[in-house]
């Protein structure tokens, strides 16, 4: 009489043990996606940092578009496999990957525009069309030729952190530029920069841990900008051209990272 309860306790763990090793394999897959996307996302930032250093920089934002093509087709995997699931159960898997693509496909609209890209703009690309290679219901419910969109959306502290980061990519960008002989951008990214340093500042203590965290890092970047810039107006005309780059290394920026926000 007795082995019956326990047959059924023992049967309906092992259907908690199926359905948690399911989601143990959906999670791996989703972290080894969003490796791939962070190694294409840096790629990207590489390529893109050349444009101060080519004569037609058109070429170089082409092939970066090509290759962010590449990382939205790894981030429709993402979607694939999130499909009719709970996103914030694995959203910490594929985060990393997703930050990542965020501060590169930022990074080239600013190239292009000198304008930060919007959240409704970056799910706007991610959006992705699927055919069914097989119907497990049977065809009486199959879409006409086994077709169906699935979108993606890049939640708001995904798209916050990888702005953060993207302060930093603008930094080496100044620098290049200034080693160049460029003396304009460094005060145009000086402006960029004070825009999104005060866009976090309305956020204050109520955004995520996170982004308190990388605040310390974009302050950072622009007391940087902001030190070269201000030497750059007052000593320019006496320093040479190939020795601007100089500025950047020739001043430490002491900021105290336990420093509220401003």
């Amino acid at each position: 009489m007795s082995a019956n309860p326990s047959s059924s306790v023992i049967a309906a763990f092992r259907v908690f043990q199926q359905e948690l090793d399911t989601k143990h394999d959906k999670y791996e897959r989703l972290v080894k996606i969003s490796r791939d996307i962070t190694i294409e996302s840096k790629r990207t930032i590489f390529l893109l940092h050349r444009v101060t250093n080519v004569p037609d920089a058109e070429d170089v934002l082409n092939e970066a578009d090509v290759k962010l093509d590449g990382v939205r087709q790894k981030i429709g995997h993402i979607a694939e496999e999130l499909r009719g699931e709970d996103i914030f159960q694995f959203h910490r898997a594929f985060t990393p990957g997703i930050q990542e693509y965020v501060e590169a496909v930022s990074f080239l609209h600013y190239i292009r525009h000198r304008s930060l890209i919007s959240l409704e703009e970056i799910n706007a690309r991610l959006v992705f069309m699927r055919t069914e290679k097989e119907d497990p219901k049977g065809s009486a419910e199959a879409l006409p030729q086994g077709a169906h969109v699935l979108t993606f959306q890049v939640t708001p502290s995904d798209y916050l952190l990888g702005v953060a980061d993207l302060t930093g990519e603008l930094m080496r960008m100044c620098i290049s530029s200034v080693g160049n002989g460029d003396i304009d951008t460094p005060f145009q990214l000086s402006q960029f920069l004070r825009q999104i340093h005060d866009g976090f500042s309305y956020i204050g203590n109520t955004g995520p841990y996170e982004v308190s965290k990388k605040l310390h890092t974009l302050r950072q970047s622009l007391g940087k900008v902001e030190d070269a810039c201000y030497t750059l107006r007052v000593r320019g005309s006496e320093i040479p051209k190939h020795m601007l780059a100089d500025v950047f290394s020739s001043r430490t920026t002491l900021i105290d990272p336990e420093e509220g926000v401003v």
